[in-house]
């Protein structure tokens, strides 16, 4: 397959490096990401600055291009300007740390894989549940292992996979759990400090793990040691709620 690979750490994340290394021995692999760490950017798009792109080289060789931009704008300017093919699918990672629950509407990672859904492609992102001292190593494995299976999948349109591995090896994951995204909402808080010259400035900080009494979510089958797989897209709708408030007639 011609894959477009991409994520929100930069091109220079060693997660990045390892899918690239995962996937190229039996795919064409192109590198379009972003010039510097863009976590947490959820799906933003640049309107207003120039849009920047240049080449990055590895070891001597083409590597691939670093946009001065978004996880959406790689994959928008990648399809439209700079592969040459369409590619067959978008894999977005390895993240530094998980993507769950609530989560997934801030992550640049998620964000990409989505934009390539969007536009009509199989799409794939991919976090490892751990921020200290990550070994992408097995990740990028069964990542691979899961890109092969994509045609299989036959997923449906605008519909990416929101796949999740815990950051052990892999004879303690205790399986693969196909779930849904937890509705548990983020423990955060603004930490104030003061610059030294006694100003106020405010630090976002998250306060211990997401905790979800569903045993049927990313967070709970994650905390359980599983890769965590759910299937996501764009669409915001909440049909129930869509259904009901139908009922109430309201004059213009």
């Amino acid at each position: 397959m011609n894959i477009l690979l991409t994520n929100d750490d930069g091109i220079h994340a060693p997660g990045l490096r390892a899918l690239y290394e995962a996937l190229s021995p039996a795919h064409r692999v192109s590198v379009v990401a972003p010039e510097t760490e863009q976590s947490a950017a959820g799906h933003a798009v640049t309107l207003t600055d120039p849009i920047r792109v240049n080449e990055v080289q590895v070891d001597g060789r083409f590597y691939g291009y670093a946009v001065g931009g978004t996880p959406a704008d790689c994959v928008k300017i990648a399809l439209f300007e700079l592969l040459k093919d369409r590619p067959d699918a978008v894999v977005s990672g390895i993240n530094l740390g998980a993507n769950v629950g609530i989560n997934l509407l801030y992550s640049g990672t998620v964000s990409a894989a989505t934009e390539g859904a969007i536009l009509g492609l199989p799409a794939v992102a991919v976090s490892l549940a751990t921020y200290a001292q990550p070994d992408f190593g097995y990740a990028a494995e069964f990542t691979a292992s899961l890109v092969a299976r994509l045609p299989e999948l036959d997923l449906a349109p605008y519909v990416c996979l929101n796949v999740n591995v815990p950051a052990l090896p892999r004879d303690r994951i205790s399986g693969v759990s196909w779930v849904k995204q937890c509705q548990v909402g983020i423990r955060e808080r603004f930490s104030r400090r003061h610059d030294p010259r006694g100003k106020v400035y405010f630090w976002y900080e998250t306060e211990g793990p997401i905790v979800a009494p569903e045993l049927d979510t990313d967070v709970s089958q994650l905390a359980r040691q599983k890769i965590t797989i759910t299937p996501i897209n764009h669409d915001l709708t909440h049909y129930e709620e869509l259904d009901r408030l139908s009922r109430f007639k309201l004059d213009p």
